[in-house]
C-alpha cells in the first residue's frame, strides 16, 4: 500500500510516517496544504492520509477540490474536530473515512486495511438496455448507439425511474414523491412539461417515442413501440 500523509505537525507526522513504515506501507509526507493536490493528481497513491487544518491549503478543501476534479481514490481524515457538524463537512466534501485526534496507532492502521480493501475492489457498472436506449446508472449517462443523449439530472431520474418500471404505469404522484418530493412546489403540469422535453430528447426520427402518457393516470416507458 502507498499513501500520501498531510501532517503539519512534525512530531505526528514522524510518528505516523515510521510506525505505517514499520508495518510495510509506503509513505510520502507533506507538510504544506498547497503540495496535496498535484502530489494526489501526479503520484498513483492507494489512500490520502490528510489533516483537516494545514498551512496553505486545508486538508478538507484539498479534498473537496480533488473530488470536483474527478479524484476517486480513497481519502481519510484527520482532525481534531469531533462535533457531529463538522464530521458531516468532511464526509460531504468528500472523505471517505474520518479519524478524531488524539487516536490509538491500531485504529488508523485498521481503518487504512479497510479503505485499501474497498479501493481495490472494482465499480461494477450498472447498465441496463432500455428500447434502443443504454442506461448507466453509474455513470448518469443514457445513450443511443454511441451518441450520449444530454439530459439534465432531474430528466435522468425521471427515464431511470420509469426504466425501473419498464411497461409499468407510473402515476404522476409517485413521479412527484421519488423525484422531487412531496412537499415541493412542483406541480402536475410541470412533469408534463417535463415529458415533454424528454420525449424530444429521445425523439428517434420516426415518430415514435418510448413514453407514453395514461391519461388521467401517469407514464410508462414501453421498450418494444
Amino acid at each position: 500500500m502507498r499513501i500520501l500523509l498531510a501532517e503539519d505537525d512534525q512530531r505526528l507526522g514522524k510518528l505516523i510516517k515510521y510506525m505505517l513504515e514499520q508495518n510495510h506501507i509506503q509513505v510520502e509526507w507533506v507538510t504544506d496544504g498547497s503540495d496535496i493536490y498535484d502530489y494526489a493528481k501526479f503520484t498513483d497513491y492507494d489512500i490520502l492520509v490528510l489533516d483537516w487544518m494545514m498551512p496553505g491549503e486545508s486538508g478538507v478543501d484539498a479534498c473537496r477540490r480533488l473530488r470536483k476534479d474527478g479524484y476517486e481514490r480513497a481519502i481519510l481524515m484527520l482532525t481534531a474536530r469531533d462535533s457531529v457538524e463538522d464530521r458531516v463537512t468532511g464526509l460531504n466534501a468528500g472523505a471517505d473515512d474520518y479519524l478524531v485526534k488524539p487516536f490509538e496507532f491500531v485504529e488508523l492502521l485498521a481503518r487504512l486495511r479497510a479503505l485499501g480493501r474497498r479501493s481495490t475492489q472494482k465499480i461494477q457498472q450498472d447498465v441496463v438496455e432500455v428500447g434502443g436506449f443504454t442506461l448507466n446508472r453509474t455513470a448518469k449517462v443514457l445513450k443511443k448507439a454511441d451518441q450520449v443523449i444530454q439530459l439534465s439530472p432531474r430528466e435522468f431520474q425521471i427515464f431511470d425511474l420509469l426504466a425501473q418500471n419498464l411497461g409499468i404505469v407510473v402515476p404522476r404522484d409517485i413521479i412527484l414523491d421519488r423525484i422531487w418530493g412531496l412537499e415541493s412546489d412542483v406541480s402536475s403540469n410541470n412533469i408534463d412539461s417535463y415529458m415533454k422535453i424528454l420525449r424530444k430528447k429521445l425523439d428517434t426520427g420516426d415518430g415514435r417515442t418510448i413514453i407514453k402518457t395514461v391519461r388521467g393516470v401517469g407514464y410508462k416507458l414501453e421498450a418494444d413501440t
